[in-house]
């Protein structure tokens, strides 16, 4: 059961990152808003970052959330070497959200990396920060 994190003065920590050379970052500046708003801590690592980064990010900042924004089409190989790092450092109690631009037919491939869910493009700002809320437990 999820722990009212907020009223306990904790809030869900989340990192937001941008892999590799995908230079569109609007949806995930978008999407932190909306988890800010939500009232959840968010870091935005901004544009062109590697996988190294953003798991040494998750790890410095202790976050609950690990969201990749993605869309250059590479979101396979970046999630595979995400979810490899994630589960060699440690971190699978870390949730793990893909979004951006997505083909639904990819969906249950990132499943069975480990990616804990996924979010394409025209998900609802509402259904990521329910996931979110329901599924970490602080």
């Amino acid at each position: 059961m999820k722990k009212d994190g907020p009223a306990r003065g904790k809030k869900i920590r989340v990192v937001i990152a941008k892999p590799g050379l995908d230079g569109h970052d609007t949806g995930a500046k978008v999407v932190v808003h909306a988890l800010k708003e939500a009232g959840m801590e968010v870091i935005y690592t901004g544009l062109h970052r590697t996988i190294d980064e953003i798991v040494t990010t998750a790890v410095e900042e202790d976050v609950n959330v690990i969201g990749l924004s993605i869309y250059s089409g590479s979101h396979l190989p970046l999630s595979r070497k995400l979810m490899e790092q994630v589960k060699a450092k440690g971190l699978t109690d870390k949730l793990v959200l893909v979004g951006g631009n997505i083909p639904y037919r990819d969906i249950d491939e990132l499943k069975s990396y480990g990616v804990s869910e996924v979010f394409p493009v025209g998900s609802k700002l509402g259904e990521i920060v329910q996931f979110i809320q329901d599924k970490v437990e602080l």
